[in-house]
């Protein structure tokens, strides 16, 4: 149908070719890696935390993941490495002069910066918007853009004055070779503090060792004694079987005596109870103290 009219068609309206890749607007990747979280996506506001691979996070976003990991999310992928707060530092970031909110532009008659970035550089004065490499320190969490580190060569924060050294700064936002061996490094530093972990019980069960074998000798002493009466305790059995006779008379003078001394005990015991009562002795009255006894009959028995 068509081509009436003089229209002529051309070769792309008749064939059709494969289509074209599509490529990722530069500017809308920027912004999504350097102004909003990698894991709910939605705009960073402080707090601010970095994982050990350089990704950015919501530290509200992080903890709510930490409380609940069954619960489905846009991008947990992003996170699985995380293990707990121990595993993100909290940036020291600073403002930006210049960045005057989100809202400076809502009726349209003013040029909007798509490149103006919330935090730049102490030192350089850089924007943190992904044209520039920016890094962190896992001492301090403090921020500077790459330049600055390379330019002013220190073993000290240029902001907040805490010794640092070469294996704790981290690239923000790398490419992914450089998110490969931040990996790497990660695994390797978890690996050693297992390690650091199961030499300091193997050395705490060592130490626990040493104690009780101090302790054993007072043991051993009280298994030899206790032995030592078992001993005598088969023996006195052994002479108890062979002469029945002077066991049963042995028995017999012992329960004796045991009934002897309680017997005493108990008077010795109930002594202070009997006083209370006038029939004690202590209540009686001697002869001189008695009177005659007056009867009403005559007769005298």
């Amino acid at each position: 149908m068509g081509c009436d009219g003089g229209t002529i068609p051309k070769r792309h309206e008749l064939v059709k070719g494969p289509k074209k890749v599509e490529k990722v607007d530069k500017n809308a990747e920027l912004a999504a890696k350097w102004k909003y979280c990698a894991l709910s996506q939605e705009k960073l506001r402080r707090p601010i935390v970095a994982c050990e691979l350089g990704r950015l996070y919501n530290k509200d976003a992080v903890i709510e993941y930490l409380l609940d990991k069954t619960a489905e999310r846009p991008n947990a992928e992003a996170v699985v490495h995380i293990r707990g707060i121990k595993d993100i530092k909290e940036l020291n970031l600073t403002d930006n002069p210049e960045w005057e909110g989100e809202g400076r532009n809502t009726k349209g008659d003013r040029y909007e910066d798509i490149h103006c970035g919330m935090f730049i550089c102490p030192v350089v004065g850089l924007e943190m918007n992904g044209k520039h490499r920016f890094c962190y320190l896992q001492t301090c969490g403090c921020v500077f853009s790459e330049r600055a580190l390379k330019e002013v060569k220190t073993e000290i924060c240029h902001k907040c004055g805490d010794p640092f050294k070469d294996d704790n700064v981290l690239v923000l936002n790398g490419t992914k070779e450089e998110v490969e061996k931040l990996r790497e490094k990660m695994e390797e530093r978890r690996a050693k503090a297992k390690t650091k972990k199961c030499k300091k019980s193997k050395a705490a069960e060592t130490v626990s060792t040493t104690a009780e074998s101090k302790d054993d000798p007072q043991s051993s002493s009280v298994d030899v004694a206790e032995t030592g009466s078992l001993q005598n305790g088969g023996e006195s059995s052994q002479s108890a079987v062979a002469g029945p006779s002077g066991a049963s008379s042995s028995t017999k003078s012992s329960t004796a005596s045991a009934t002897k001394r309680s017997i005493q005990d108990m008077e010795e015991k109930s002594e202070a109870f009997k006083s209370l009562f006038t029939t004690h002795s202590s209540a009686k009255r001697s002869k001189d103290q008695t009177s005659n006894w007056i009867t009403h009959t005559p007769y005298h028995f």
